[in-house]
This record gives C-alpha cells, sequence and structure tokens, in this order.
C-alpha cells in the first residue's frame, strides 16, 4: 500500500479561501480510493502564507490518519505528504523550507510533478 496525503487551495473570493485536503490510499497494483476534506478559511494575502497552511493542514491529516491507522491491523505501507511547490516558478524558493517541515514530522515529501494530491 502506499498512503499519501496532500493539500491544495484556491482564492474564491475577496475574503475567504477553500483549502481541501486529500488522502490517496493507493493499493498498489490493484487501484485506490481516496478521501477528502473542504475547509474555507479567511483567505491569505501572500502565497508563501497559504502554501504553508496547505502544509500544515496536510501535517495534521497525516497525523491523525496514522494514528486511526495503528488502531487497526493494516499491512505494511509507504506514506508520502504531496505538497503543491516545484522546481519551476513562483514556488521555487520555498522548496528547502517547506520539505523541511515535512522531513521534520518524519514524513517524505514529494513535490510538483509528482506530487499529484496537492492538486
Amino acid at each position: 500500500y502506499k498512503i499519501v496525503i496532500g493539500s491544495d487551495s484556491d482564492g474564491h473570493n475577496e475574503k475567504m479561501a477553500d483549502f481541501v485536503t486529500a488522502i490517496v490510499v493507493h493499493r498498489v497494483g490493484n487501484g485506490g480510493r481516496y478521501f477528502w476534506r473542504r475547509i474555507e478559511l479567511p483567505k491569505f494575502y501572500t502565497l508563501r502564507d497559504r502554501i504553508i497552511r496547505e502544509v500544515l493542514l496536510s501535517l495534521e491529516a497525516a497525523k491523525e490518519t496514522l494514528i486511526a491507522l495503528k488502531t487497526f491491523d493494516v499491512p505494511q505501507f509507504d506514506f508520502e505528504i504531496h505538497v503543491d511547490i516545484g522546481e519551476n516558478g513562483q514556488t521555487k524558493s520555498m522548496m528547502q523550507e517547506v520539505i523541511g517541515m515535512v522531513r521534520a514530522y518524519n514524513f517524505e515529501a514529494r513535490t510538483k510533478p509528482e506530487s499529484y494530491a496537492a492538486s
């Protein structure tokens, strides 16, 4: 199994933004399932603040997921956090900071173009 968690956001009006967190359970070679949660928060005015909030939401979901999984007898699985940043574009300067945040929680980080759960 591979469990992947990622978040993305969209500012849908001047004051509020939608944040969606996806939990993807991939049974490698046999398909998968996904679950998602949407919350509305006050809009962030800088890209950095918005990306940091996305990562924090993903980390929160990851911790909750791992706690829940410990109550079941589940097969071995890989666990990844997908972040909405990449080598190209405006988020390039945030790569080390965001990857460091994820690694500080002992999770593996994936960035664009490999971070499908954060899109």
